[in-house]
């Protein structure tokens, strides 16, 4: 049995998702304010997933889950919302959102999306072996450079003794730009192939992920050897820097 927090104004879905989860044997919490769901969280961390309203009076959905990952809290985040532009979903999963699903949903997508964040660790390792012959190699769950290691699997990055934790959407960036290592990857292919975002919309949020990725990876993030710039097309990244003024 998983925990699942639902955060949810609208009573009639609150009541719905209650309903159909305790069905499937989980155990689940509604609360209808951003507040009280961080005031919730703040007493009693422990839960597998949490699904969150964007759109709830007073702190909204978007603060709830900028205030958890502040908190160094990682419990798997579904956003719900009525307003689906990429632009939205973008500010979701910088945020701190898991995975993202616009109002109206099919109760089974719903459902399907749920039990994908409770596997999530499962779910990494399996992606891996689905690749194709064609696409290039899938990085294994542990990858170590500059004296850095990611767990892919754990959503960590140890440096040291330091050890920092991922959101998903963090280490699935990571990933994709591990996987292309020493290859610039451009905004538009990030947008596509990362986030699953099919229109031309405002690139900004993959610039805050990058720099939260420097935060991580880089010994000086102002001066970055191993995560660079490629201006005016995206980004690569450089496991052992050679590096020349025009990359920065």
């Amino acid at each position: 049995m998983s925990r699942i927090l639902v955060v949810e104004d609208e009573q009639h879905l609150a009541d719905g998702l209650r309903f159909n989860l305790e069905a499937e044997g989980e155990d689940v919490e509604v609360l209808d304010t951003g507040e009280a769901a961080l005031e919730r969280l703040a007493q009693e961390p422990e839960v597998d997933a949490v699904i969150l309203d964007v759109m709830l009076p007073g702190v909204d959905g978007f603060t709830v889950a900028t205030e958890l990952r502040t908190r160094q809290q990682f419990v798997p985040i579904l956003m719900l919302t009525a307003r689906g532009s990429a632009e939205d979903v973008l500010r979701g999963f910088a945020a701190g959102a898991d995975d993202y699903l616009p109002k109206p949903f099919e109760l089974s997508i719903l459902m399907a999306r749920v039990r994908g964040l409770l596997r999530r660790s499962d779910w990494t390792r399996a992606r891996a072996g689905r690749a194709q012959a064609s696409a290039p190699p899938e990085p294994p769950d542990r990858y170590s450079f500059g004296g850095r290691t990611i767990d892919f699997d754990r959503l960590m990055v140890h440096t040291g003794t330091r050890a920092m934790q991922l959101t998903a959407m963090e280490a699935k960036l990571l990933q994709y730009l591990v996987q292309h290592a020493n290859h610039t990857v451009s905004r538009g292919s990030i947008l596509e192939d990362v986030w699953g975002v099919h229109e031309d919309t405002d690139t900004r949020a993959i610039d805050n992920f990058i720099v939260r990725l420097r935060r991580y990876l880089e010994d000086d993030p102002s001066e970055p050897r191993h995560l660079l710039t490629v201006r005016g097309v995206g980004y690569r990244f450089v496991p052992e820097p050679d590096r020349t003024p025009a990359d920065r």
